[in-house]
């Protein structure tokens, strides 16, 4: 459903609006061709003033009309009475048993009280549906008191939930057993893929509660023990790395050697499929440390230009290398659009340097030669001013303060605030001429409402009209039910990009980045808005950086990556539209950039030190950037192999999918495969056990269930109470439950009311009252006008 934004005012102790106030403009339309028709041959028998007369009644009956049509609406506060009642919401699945059962207990109390008080279960053994459950004994002005820990399992979230609670003006509280048990689970964390003879990093964490007591902690590949460390605090980490040197899969096991509550989740498991260590080809006319450097990852074999067959290669890499020395480019694209890749380097003889503007590579890559003629951006800021921002709203408008002054004057800014619903803040203006009244505009704002980020972007892309630009989002995203995702990927698609901005206390990162992906566009940290300098600074706000600066650190490429060197140069290129911009130097000019060219991948890191090379970027830390750019590039290192199985890790009673690539579906498993591609086939399977598992040809692992990996209080549950107006109550306070009940059954609701219906009344009445009068007149005799008028 399109959002049309609204225009409202407080009078009084009511808000007075309009759902569509844009209708407005058709009254004064309307207005003038009344009074062109009136005054059609105005020589016939009715007088002046009786013309003048009808005139006055259209224009009233025209008004309300209109005014109708806009959707006039009040909001006031009223107090809805109800029988005090309490409904106790009990979980009792495993992972409340490191807690008291205080339940029953609890209720008899509350009944004590003389509230009358119901109990239903909510969740139970390994099924912990707790936000599905909430939801189901919700009514409206209702309260619930949940009984739980709030470790959802399955079903809707608990956020979810609590804007469906918020809907029915209901409440959600909660009483929190604390955990009297130790307990403490492993997980395992590492790459599903590796190549032989490279070193793989794995992360073992260990999380519980009232683990305060040593723990020792083994990983094992194979059934071999290859790493044990001591937790002396209880609860940590272990960092494990490991070489392998045998192709296929391997199965990785970390366990723990304390005792607690349950044993099932003391063992985490994984599986790593290794293979041969892909095929590079690397072009260079000089003798530069990436060679050796890549040769240390990679089957590396080198070239001083591109051959006319690259069909055993999964990707090329070209560093310092003129147009005109590269070789066989219709090969290269070719390789690169069937799904191969290209990571290509910069120097004194790359890029700019070395006339690639006058050969077909320069269509290939994600930067343009040259330095940008960045023009007007159209931008709508869209800012958070749903009550979840509430005291944070200082820090909403500060950031948004803040990314507005990163955008050059040129370009063309629009403002909308949202919470459940769009409003329109300040029209598209040139910042050149509305920078200071945009600004006031925002510091005027207030908070108030729930958090409905789709409605919001729907309301931007309102404002954006038919053409493209680039909505800023600044949000702490506690979006609790709007299909944000959904709206973000169909703007994508129009060319409409978001840029999520983290603002506000507790934020969820989450549905900001997944926002940002799914349009194509980048989030940021709160501190790091001065990113936008690099995206729509212009001449008027140029970007001063101190060495590289990652853009985007959502990308494959960047992610997880730390940048302490500068090489110092950087090629003269800008970004190509529709490119990932990752980092940038120092003057903001693209340090590396990469995009998708047909089915393949193409990146290019254009920086470079003094000698032609990559200097400190092939040293720690900055390394990661320089092999995760091959990487990206090298895409799977299988694909160019039949008779592969890929299938990932689950947990027991969790499904996982198997994919075969063959010519035919694999032999020897009760699985059924369906064809899903030529060549490509694909199943299910479900575990139901904790364990290794193999099927046609590859090992998978299940781990335990879902249910023990998560114990004491959900930060979730305390911020759906926190969303709804709950309280947190102590298993004792059955007397504190019992008073907050009564009041609880007095609510104070905001209660909205659509006036169209007695405008479009009082227009009939106006309308007919005339009619009546006219006729009254011809019926009296004093007019002989058929039409009434004397």
């Amino acid at each position: 459903m399109w959002v049309l934004l609204s225009v409202r005012t407080t009078i009084g102790e009511t808000v007075v609006g309009l759902e569509r106030p844009i209708v407005l403009v058709a009254l004064p339309l309307a207005v003038l061709a009344l009074g062109l028709l009136v005054r059609y041959r105005a020589s016939g028998t009715a007088s002046a003033r009786s013309r003048q007369l009808l005139l006055a009644s259209r224009i009233v009956v025209a008004t309300l009309v209109v005014v109708a049509a806009a959707g006039p609406f009040t909001v006031v506060t009223m107090e809805t009475q109800g029988d005090p009642s309490v409904s106790v919401l009990v979980d009792r699945s495993n992972s409340t048993d490191v807690s008291p059962a205080v339940a029953d207990d609890l209720a008899d109390d509350i009944e004590a009280e003389g509230v009358p008080t119901t109990v239903s279960t909510i969740a139970q053994g390994t099924d912990s549906r707790v936000g599905d459950g909430i939801a189901a004994n919700l009514r409206e002005n209702g309260s619930v008191v949940v009984v739980s820990d709030g470790q959802v399992t399955g079903g809707q979230s608990l956020a979810e939930t609590a804007e469906y609670a918020r809907s029915l003006n209901a409440t959600i509280s909660t009483v929190s057993p604390h955990p009297t048990q130790t307990e403490r689970y492993v997980t395992l964390a590492g790459p599903s893929k590796a190549s032989t003879g490279v070193e793989s990093q794995f992360l073992v964490q260990v999380s519980g509660v009232q683990a305060t007591d040593p723990v020792g902690v083994t990983v094992s590949v194979d059934g071999q023990p290859v790493a044990s460390d001591r937790i002396d605090d209880g609860t940590g980490s272990v960092a494990v790395a490991h070489t392998f040197e045998d192709t296929g899969s391997h199965r990785i096991t970390a366990e723990l050697d304390g005792e607690d509550t349950f044993e099932i989740n003391d063992v985490a498991r994984k599986t790593i499929r290794v293979v041969d260590r892909p095929r590079v080809l690397y072009v260079s006319r000089g003798e530069y440390p990436l060679q050796e450097y890549l040769g240390q990852l990679y089957d590396v074999e080198t070239a001083e230009s591109v051959p006319a067959d690259l069909d055993p290669y999964y990707a090329v890499v070209v560093q310092n290398v003129a147009a005109e020395d590269l070789g066989n480019v219709d090969e290269l694209q070719r390789f690169v659009i069937d799904g191969n890749g290209l990571l290509m380097v910069g120097g004194p003889n790359g890029f700019e340097n070395g006339n690639y503007d006058n050969s077909s590579v320069a269509s290939m890559l994600p930067v343009t030669l040259g330095e940008s003629t960045q023009g007007s951006a159209r931008i709508v800021l869209l800012i958070d001013v749903s009550e979840s921002a509430g005291d944070g709203m200082r820090i909403q408008k500060a950031v948004v303060l803040d990314a507005l002054s990163q955008l050059g004057d040129e370009n063309t800014v629009g403002v909308v605030g949202f919470n459940h619903e769009a409003y329109r803040v300040s029209d598209p203006v040139p910042l050149s001429e509305g920078r200071g009244e945009t600004e006031d505009r925002i510091r005027r704002l207030q908070a108030g409402g729930a958090t409905d980020i789709a409605n919001g972007l729907r309301g931007a892309e309102e404002m954006l009209g038919d053409q493209r630009g680039t909505i800023i989002l600044v949000s702490d995203g506690r979006d609790t039910k709007s299909r944000s995702a959904v709206v973000a990927n169909s703007l994508g698609r129009q060319g409409i990009r978001v840029i999520a901005v983290a603002a506000g206390e507790n934020v969820n990162e989450g549905v900001l980045r997944r926002v940002a992906d799914e349009s194509g566009g980048n989030y940021f940290r709160a501190d790091e808005t001065d990113r936008l300098r690099l995206l729509f600074g212009g001449g008027s706000r140029q970007f001063e950086g101190d060495g590289l600066t990652v853009v985007d650190s959502g990308h494959f490429i960047t992610n997880g990556v730390a940048l302490e060197s500068d090489p110092g140069q950087v090629n003269d290129v800008s970004i190509r539209p529709g490119a990932d911009f990752l980092v940038a130097g120092a003057d903001g000019t693209p340090a590396v950039a990469s995009w998708r060219y047909g089915l393949g991948r193409v990146t290019t890191i254009t920086t470079y030190g003094e000698d032609g090379g990559l200097d400190g970027l092939l040293g720690q830390p900055d390394s990661l950037l320089v092999t995760k750019s091959a990487n990206y590039a090298i895409g799977d290192p299988e694909r160019k192999a039949t008779g592969v199985t890929d299938v990932s890790d689950t947990r027991v009673s969790e499904p996982t999918t198997i994919i075969y690539r063959g010519s035919s579906p694999p032999s020897g498993t009760d699985l059924s495969f369906s064809a899903t591609d030529e060549g490509v086939y694909r199943a299910t399977v479900t575990p139901t056990t904790p364990g290794f598992e193999t099927v046609a040809g590859a090992t998978y692992a299940a781990n335990y269930p879902a249910e023990y990996a998560g114990f004491g209080t959900s930060p979730a549950l305390t911020e759906a109470v926190r969303t709804t107006d709950g309280r947190q109550f102590e298993e004792d306070e059955a007397t504190e439950i019992a008073t907050f009940a009564r009041q609880q059954s007095t609510r104070v609701r905001d209660v909205r009311q659509s006036w169209d219906w007695a405008l479009l009344t009082a227009a009939l009445l106006v309308f007919l009252a005339e009619v009546i009068v006219r006729r009254l007149q011809v019926y009296k005799g004093r007019t002989q006008t058929e039409s009434g008028l004397p």
